[in-house]
C-alpha cells in the first residue's frame, strides 16, 4: 500500500462538516484481496484491538466493522476503522469515517475524524503499516505504536493552563487558533472580537503589573507600602553583602534570584552559613542578567498557599506543599519516590497535572539537613520533604482549600492584583491557616506571579478541583451570550465570486462596517490591499479572521481551497450558492457536475442553523436540486424571473426573493414588495447587457438583507460599484482608447464565456477581436469546447498559453484552436504563445469601431499598455 496523499482538511469539506484528514490509499495489489479471502483476519484484528467490537459500521450495531471485515472488505476500509481506534486508545474520542473507491482502480479516498492533527496524520501511518502486516501475516506489537502516539500527542498538546481556557472557550463556542506554531499564544474569537492570551496572560495583563511581578525587591516595596504583610529582607549583589543581610535579619533566611519564576533557584529555611553559600549559588544560577542581584529575607514559619485572582476576584485557593514521600516502614526513600512517579498524574514538566520528583542537589541537601540518605526507611507515616519549594512544577501536591478562605484574606488578595495591577495573578501566601485574618498569625506574602499556572487548582492532589479556565474567558467575553464572533459571508459558485465577493464587500463598507474581504486576486483589511495572490482558500479566511479590525468577514470560497483543506472556518451567518456549471471537472475526484454540486454546496451547508442564511440562484436547476437539499438556516432566494413557480410556496410563507419585475431589482416577501435600484443604473448591468452581472447584484443585496443592511445603503452600494479596475480588477473592465473598445475579463471557462456573450454582443462594434487561454489541467473536451463558444462570439481570435499545469508545450493552445476551427464558424483563429504578445498583436490590429475581448491572467499589466496606447476615458456606457 502506497499513501499518495495525506493531510488535514480543517474546517467543513466534501466528505464531513467536521475537520478530518484526509488520505488517498493506494492499496495496490490488496485490491485482489478482500479481507474475507485472508483466512482469521478478523479474529486477529479484535484480539490486537479488542475494543475495535465496538465499531458499529454501516451494520449500525456493535461489531458491525467486525462483520464487514469477515463478509468482505478492502483494505483501505480497514485503515480508517483502525485510524479512528488508534486515536481513541490514547484518549482522543472520534467516531467518523468514511471510505470510497475512486476513478483510479485500487485507489481509495480514505478519510477520519481527529482531534490533534499532528496524532491524527500519525495515526494514519499507523493503520497503514498494521494492515498490511495484517494481510501479510506479520506479527503486530501495538505497545510501541501507542507510545508513539502518545507522545506525538503530547508534544502537540496545550499545556494544562491554555488548554483549560482553550476548553472552557469551546463549550462556549468561541472559536480559537494558535498563533504562533510550537507556542501557547492563542487567539479566542474572531477580529474585533478576538482577545488574545499566551499561557496564562492576557491581552489585558499590564506590561508594568508584569514587571512587578518579575521584581521581587519592587514587589516587596509595593505590597509594603499598602500595608500587606511581607519578609524583611534584602537586595545582594555579593557573597559578603549576603552574608551581613542574613545576620542582620536572623537565622532562618531564604535566598531567592530576584527576578524568577516557578520556585527556581529557590531555597528556604536556611540556618548556617554553609547553607547559605549553597542557597547563594543555587539563586545566582538563576539570575538572569549580569547584575547578580540575590534576594535574602526573612523566613516565615508557615505553609505555601497559592491565592489565584482573575478578573480581580479570588477564584481559587490552594495549599502546596513540596515534593515529598511517606514511609510506609519497609521502602527506602528511593523506591518511595520512584513509585510516586508511577502515578499517571505525573509527567514531565507541565504535560500532566502533577511533575515527576527528581532527584537533584536540593533533594540530597534536604535529606542531609534530616539526616537522611536516599537508601534510608522512613517509618510509616513519616513524611520527608525532598524540595525546599512548593511548586507544582518541581513535583509538590496540592489541596484546594478555595472554600476555607477568610474574608478578609480574600478581600487583601484581591487588593494585591489591584496594586500590582495583573489581571491574572498568582500570590504566594505563607500562612499558618486561612481561615483566620493574617495579622492574627505569622503569615507574609513572599512573591505575586504573571501568567500563573492553573494544574494546581484545576486538578489537585485533594479537594475539589476549580474550573479556572473558565473564569479566564467570562473575564475575557463578560457578556455570556458573546461567543467572540463576527459576521462571515461565504460565496461560491463555478463563476461570478469574485464579482460577488467585492461588490457584498462594497455594500458592507458603505454602511459604515470595517471589512475584511478574501478573493481571488487580494486579501484586503477594510480596501487595504494586505496579500496578493489567489487567495480563494483556508488561508485568506484565516488572515481576515485574525486582523483585530475587521466586524464583517466576506470571504471567496472556490472548489481548489474545499478540496485541499477544507474551509477555513466552522460556520458562517450568510452562505452563497451562485451556479453550478461545468469547469475543473477531472480534478481531485470531481468528475460530475454532481459531484461539483456537493463540492459547492459545503459552503451552505456550513451556515449555522440558528440565525444563518443561505443566498441561492432560482434560476439555475443544479442549484436548486442540491443547494436547497443541503442548505441550512433560512433561504433567500434570487432570480431573473418573478413568476418563477418553484419560488411560490417560497414566498407564501413570508421568505424573501430578491428579482427583476419591471426593469428594477426588487425584494419580494410574502405579498409585499420592495423597490431596491432600477437595473440600468447599477453600474455593472452594463443597462441589462450583463445579465449574469444583475444576478451577482441581487446575490449581494440578498447577502445585504441577511445582514439586516436597511434597503437605502443597500442601494447607494450597488449604485456606487463600478466595472473598473480599481473596484472589480479583470471582471468586466471595459474601457475606450483611440475608438477601440475594449472589455478585459477574467473568464476561461465556457459558462463564463456564454454568460458573457449577451454583454460583447450588447457592446460589440465593428469586429470582435479576441485574446484568450485556459489552464492545463482542464479536460480536452473543454479546451475544445473554450474554442468554440470563442469562435461564436470573436471575428478574430489570438489564443496564447500561461499555464500548461501538466501539458506539452502548445499543446493546451492547440487544442482550443481546433476547437474554434471545428466550430464551423468564419473566426480566424491564430496561436501567439505568450500573453503579452497576444495582446500587443489584438491591439495593434484593431481600428476605431473594434471591440477588443481581452480575457487575460495579467490584469494589470494589460489595463497598463491598454493606458499608453492613449489615455483611457471610460465610455458614457461604462460611467452609467
Amino acid at each position: 500500500m502506497r499513501i499518495l496523499e495525506h493531510r488535514a482538511l480543517r474546517g467543513p469539506n466534501y466528505y464531513s462538516r467536521y475537520q478530518t484528514i484526509y488520505m488517498r490509499l493506494d492499496i495496490e495489489d490488496l485490491e485482489d484481496r478482500p479481507s474475507d479471502k485472508v483466512p482469521g483476519i478478523a479474529e486477529k484484528l479484535e484480539a490486537i484491538f479488542p475494543t475495535i467490537y465496538e465499531h458499529r459500521c454501516s451494520v449500525g450495531e456493535p461489531g458491525g466493522f467486525l462483520q464487514r471485515v469477515r463478509n468482505g472488505t478492502y483494505a483501505g476500509h480497514m485503515v480508517e476503522h483502525l485510524a479512528i481506534e488508534l486515536q481513541n486508545l490514547i484518549g482522543f474520542s472520534v467516531g467518523y469515517g468514511k471510505s470510497v473507491d475512486s476513478y483510479e482502480r485500487g485507489v481509495y479516498n480514505v478519510v477520519y475524524r481527529y482531534r490533534d492533527e499532528a496524532t491524527g496524520l500519525a495515526a494514519g501511518e499507523a493503520a497503514v503499516e498494521i494492515v498490511r502486516k495484517l494481510y501479510d501475516g506479520g506479527h503486530v506489537d501495538l505497545g510501541p505504536v501507542i507510545e508513539y502516539l502518545k507522545e506525538v500527542r503530547d508534544a502537540n498538546a496545550l499545556g494544562p493552563s491554555t488548554g483549560s481556557i482553550v476548553n472552557a472557550a469551546k463549550a462556549r463556542n468561541i472559536p480559537w487558533y494558535n498563533l504562533t506554531e510550537g507556542t501557547s499564544y492563542t487567539q479566542l474569537g474572531h477580529g474585533v472580537k478576538q482577545r488574545r492570551f499566551q499561557a496564562t496572560v492576557t491581552d489585558e495583563s499590564g506590561i508594568i503589573g508584569h514587571s512587578i511581578a518579575d521584581d521581587k525587591d519592587w514587589t516587596k516595596q509595593i505590597l509594603g507600602d499598602a500595608g500587606i504583610a511581607v519578609p524583611q529582607g534584602y537586595t545582594c549583589y555579593s557573597w559578603d553583602e549576603i552574608q551581613e543581610a542574613a545576620e542582620w535579619i536572623g537565622w532562618p533566611v531564604v535566598t531567592k534570584p530576584l527576578a524568577g519564576n516557578h520556585g527556581r533557584g529557590v531555597t528556604t529555611d536556611i540556618s548556617n552559613l554553609d547553607d547559605l553559600k549553597s542557597g547563594y549559588e543555587a539563586a545566582l544560577a538563576r539570575v538572569r542578567d549580569d547584575s547578580g542581584a540575590v534576594i535574602v529575607e526573612s523566613y516565615i514559619k508557615g505553609e505555601d498557599h497559592r491565592m489565584l485572582v482573575i478578573g480581580g476576584k479570588l477564584v481559587a485557593a490552594a495549599r502546596r506543599r513540596p515534593a515529598h514521600v511517606t514511609g510506609d516502614g519497609t521502602s527506602t526513600i528511593q523506591a518511595l519516590i520512584d513509585t510516586a512517579n508511577q502515578d499517571p498524574r505525573r509527567g514531565v514538566g507541565h504535560e500532566n497535572l502533577l511533575t515527576q520528583i527528581h532527584v537533584d542537589e536540593q533533594t540530597h541537601r534536604m535529606l542531609e539537613q534530616a539526616g537522611l540518605t536516599l537508601d534510608s526507611v522512613p517509618s510509616e507515616s513519616e513524611m520527608v520533604f525532598l524540595k525546599s519549594t512548593a511548586n507544582i512544577s518541581t513535583g509538590g501536591t496540592a489541596t484546594d482549600l478555595t472554600d476555607e478562605v477568610h474574608p478578609d484574606i480574600r478581600f487583601a488578595m484581591e487588593r494585591i492584583a489591584r496594586h500590582v495591577g495583573l489581571d491574572v495573578i498568582g500570590i504566594d501566601l505563607l500562612a499558618e491557616t486561612l481561615t483566620k485574618p493574617l495579622d492574627q498569625q505569622s503569615a507574609g506574602v513572599v512573591e505575586v506571579n504573571a501568567g500563573p499556572g492553573f494544574r494546581m487548582h484545576m486538578a489537585p492532589t485533594h479537594g475539589t478541583p476549580r474550573p479556572v479556565g473558565e473564569h479566564v474567558v467570562d473575564m475575557l467575553f463578560p457578556d455570556p451570550t458573546d461567543n467572540g464572533r463576527i459576521p462571515i459571508t461565504a460565496i461560491t459558485g463555478t463563476n461570478g465570486k469574485t464579482t460577488t465577493t467585492r461588490l457584498t464587500t462594497h455594500i458592507l463598507r458603505q454602511s459604515g462596517y470595517s471589512v475584511g474581504m478574501g478573493c481571488t486576486g487580494t486579501v484586503e483589511i477594510d480596501n487595504h490591499i494586505i496579500l496578493r495572490g489567489d487567495y480563494s482558500g483556508p488561508a485568506a479566511a484565516q488572515a481576515v479572521l485574525r486582523e483585530p479590525t475587521v466586524e464583517h468577514a466576506v470571504l471567496e470560497v472556490a472548489r481548489g481551497g474545499i478540496m485541499r483543506r477544507g474551509l477555513g472556518f466552522d460556520e458562517c451567518d450568510v452562505g452563497v450558492l451562485l451556479n453550478i456549471a461545468s469547469d475543473h471537472l477531472g480534478e481531485r475526484d470531481i468528475h460530475t457536475l454532481e459531484e461539483l454540486a456537493r463540492c459547492k454546496t459545503v459552503v451552505v451547508d456550513s451556515v449555522k442553523k440558528e440565525g444563518g442564511y443561505c443566498v441561492l440562484n432560482a434560476d439555475d436547476p443544479l442549484v436548486m436540486e442540491h443547494g436547497t437539499y443541503w442548505a441550512r438556516g433560512e433561504i433567500i432566494y434570487f432570480t431573473m424571473d418573478p413568476e418563477n413557480p418553484a419560488l411560490q410556496e417560497h414566498l407564501s410563507e413570508r421568505r424573501m426573493v430578491v428579482t427583476v419585475k419591471n426593469g428594477r431589482i426588487v425584494l419580494l416577501r410574502g405579498k409585499v414588495l420592495v423597490d431596491v435600484v432600477d437595473v440600468n443604473d447599477v453600474p455593472i448591468a452594463f443597462e441589462g447587457h450583463a445579465p449574469f452581472n444583475v444576478q451577482n447584484a441581487m446575490a449581494a443585496a440578498a447577502v445585504a438583507l441577511a445582514h439586516g443592511i436597511e434597503i437605502d445603503d443597500i442601494r447607494a452600494g450597488l449604485l456606487t460599484f463600478h466595472p473598473t479596475p480599481a473596484q472589480m480588477p479583470g471582471r468586466t473592465n471595459y474601457f475606450e482608447a483611440d475608438g477601440v473598445y475594449c472589455l478585459i475579463d477574467y473568464g476561461h471557462n465556457v459558462p463564463a464565456l456564454v454568460a458573457l456573450e449577451p454583454l460583447v454582443n450588447g457592446l460589440g462594434q465593428q469586429r470582435k477581436i479576441g485574446v484568450s487561454t485556459a489552464p492545463g489541467n482542464r479536460r480536452d473536451e473543454d479546451l475544445a469546447a473554450l474554442g468554440a463558444q470563442l469562435a461564436k462570439i470573436c471575428d478574430v481570435l489570438y489564443v496564447y498559453e500561461s499555464d500548461a499545469r501538466g501539458r506539452a508545450e502548445g499543446e493546451t493552445a492547440d487544442l482550443i484552436r481546433k476547437g474554434a476551427a471545428d466550430a464551423g464558424s468564419d473566426c480566424a483563429v491564430e496561436i501567439i504563445m505568450k500573453e503579452k504578445d497576444a495582446v500587443d498583436r489584438a491591439m495593434a490590429d484593431a481600428v476605431p469601431g473594434d471591440f477588443l475581448l481581452l480575457l487575460v491572467d495579467d490584469i494589470t499589466g494589460t489595463t497598463e499598455r491598454l493606458k499608453g496606447r492613449s489615455f483611457p476615458v471610460q465610455s458614457d456606457l461604462a460611467q452609467a
